[in-house]
């Protein structure tokens, strides 16, 4: 072998190396750690899409709990807080939102006392916002806006509590105790201020 058939050789050889490195590489990039509990591994046959079963409505029930989602609009974003690079690449904070005067899945008082009860919650342009990033993953998260959603909705149903006289009774001596302890903590605070400021002759 002369010396341009063992160089050509030698230039093979490297070029194969390389591409073997490359793809063993690529291989290990590929398999990255998965932690046991993690929800790929719980439930590995998971599409991880939302899905809204059947519907039977009951007319004597003012709300069941069922809410549609396709008459929801939910939007995706970046969350705050901890995480790491996985919220700074996945849209896991859960925007959900619909507008109360059109909702046909709610009765009219249900919305009435919607529109009163969470005002501070609703935009100008008549849509109940319920926002989640409480964890990592989207749709645990829409879990969580929607068990937000629910319980909004079943405070309007609910009937308001009515206290005896002696619960209100008892409620106002409470208010009073805790106003004149809040005001002696604060003239004994502003005397030790006043003591400081004594100058000794």
């Amino acid at each position: 072998m002369n010396s341009i058939s063992f160089k050509i050789a030698r230039i093979l050889s490297n070029k194969i190396f390389s591409i073997n490195s490359l793809s063993s590489v690529n291989s290990i990039r590929n398999c990255s750690f998965k932690n046991i509990y993690s929800q790929e591994n719980l439930y590995p046959n998971s599409k991880n899409q939302l899905f809204t079963p059947t519907f039977v409505p009951d007319k004597d029930a003012k709300f069941s709990g069922f809410i549609p989602m396709e008459k929801l609009t939910i939007i995706y974003s970046r969350s705050s807080g901890p995480g790491g690079q996985h919220v700074n690449k996945t849209n896991t904070k859960v925007d959900i939102r619909f507008n109360v005067k059109d909702a046909s899945w709610l009765s009219e008082e249900i919305k009435e006392k919607l529109l009163i009860q969470e005002r501070n919650k609703i935009n100008k342009d008549g849509f109940l916002v319920v926002k989640s990033d409480v964890t990592r993953y989207q749709t645990l998260n829409v879990a969580d806006a929607l068990e937000k959603l629910r319980a909004m909705i079943r405070k309007t149903i609910t009937p308001e509590k009515v206290e005896d006289p002696e619960s209100e009774e008892l409620k106002r001596k409470r208010k009073i105790k805790a106003a004149r302890e809040r005001i002696y903590q604060k003239r004994m605070r502003s005397q030790i201020k006043q003591d400081r400021n004594i100058t000794l002759d």
